[in-house]
C-alpha cells in the first residue's frame, strides 16, 4: 500500500491551521484579560471615597503633620 502522494502537504495544512488558531485563540484570551483587568481598574479607582483624605487636607500647611526623617548634622 503506497501512501497518498499529498500526505505530507494535507498534514501540514492542517498542523498550520491548528497553530493560527492557537495563536489567534490566545491573543484573543490575553485581550480579554488585559480589557477586564483595565475595566476592574477603573471600578475599583471610581469606588474611592470623594472626600479629600489626610493628604489633601486642604489646611495650606506645606510640611506634613507626622514624624519626618532626621536631618543629617553639618
Amino acid at each position: 500500500m503506497l501512501p497518498d502522494p499529498d500526505a505530507y502537504r494535507t498534514a501540514r495544512g492542517e498542523w498550520l491551521r491548528r497553530e493560527r488558531r492557537r495563536r489567534l485563540v490566545l491573543t484573543v484570551l490575553v485581550a480579554v484579560v488585559f480589557t477586564l483587568a483595565t475595566l476592574i481598574g477603573l471600578w475599583v479607582l471610581n469606588q474611592a471615597p470623594s472626600d479629600p483624605g489626610v493628604i489633601f487636607s486642604g489646611d495650606g500647611s506645606p510640611a506634613a503633620s507626622g514624624p519626618s526623617l532626621p536631618r543629617p548634622q553639618p
